[in-house]
């Protein structure tokens, strides 16, 4: 079973609906205890950060969340559900994030366009089971105007161009984010899907 944490950011059903597509069962929920049953959990998001982070408070999900991370079951987290899993914002202010993974969110330069809207290239940087089957260059769909920088760039799997040279795939042991839209984002994207939950089912029959 996975689980689409709905906790009222982003639009949960068209992740629900790729992950039906794909032949896999997927529950949408904000209860903190159907993190108990879950052999994954997707962390999707659109919007501000400091909201989100809220948004995940009021509903009692952070520490559940947390505590699902130290499980060692696939935790995905979808373009603003990518940066929570990082230390910090700097989105509206400074807000702590979810500090699975340590970093921080940066707001691209006033200099370029915002938001980075559209089809992009993902150069892979290293295997990983989210990349298998999928190739060097594919592209995905983003929707962003802060890009993460993490502290280490051992937990980078993929970079994408964008005026600089951005993270648009992070990994650090089971927690996983992709900055674009998986949903969004053809073959590719589907194919990236069909890996986590093939993640989450190897995990399940553990």
């Amino acid at each position: 079973m996975i689980v689409i944490i709905d906790y009222g950011v982003g639009n949960l059903r068209s992740v629900q609906k790729a992950f039906q597509h794909l032949g896999h069962e997927a529950l949408i929920s904000a209860d903190p205890e159907a993190l108990l049953m879950a052999d994954g959990v997707v962390l999707p998001g659109v919007g501000a950060f400091g909201d989100a982070m809220l948004a995940l408070k009021q509903r009692q999900l952070v520490e559940p969340l947390i505590h699902f991370a130290k499980t060692d079951k696939p935790f995905l987290g979808i373009c603003l559900g990518m940066q929570l899993l990082f230390s910090a914002s700097e989105e509206y202010g400074e807000h702590a994030g979810l500090d699975l993974i340590k970093g921080r969110v940066l707001k691209f330069s006033l200099d370029h366009k915002v938001p980075h809207v559209g089809w992009n290239q993902l150069g892979i940087e290293k295997s990983h089971p989210l990349v298998d089957r999928v190739n060097d260059k594919a592209h995905a769909y983003f929707v962003h105007s802060y890009y993460v920088a993490p502290t280490s760039s051992s937990v980078i799997v993929a970079t994408t161009e964008y005026f600089i040279s951005f993270p648009s795939m992070v990994a650090k042991g089971n927690v996983m984010g992709v900055q674009f839209h998986p949903e969004k984002s053809s073959q590719a994207g589907l194919q990236m899907l069909n890996n986590f939950a093939h993640m989450c089912e190897q995990r399940g029959n553990a």
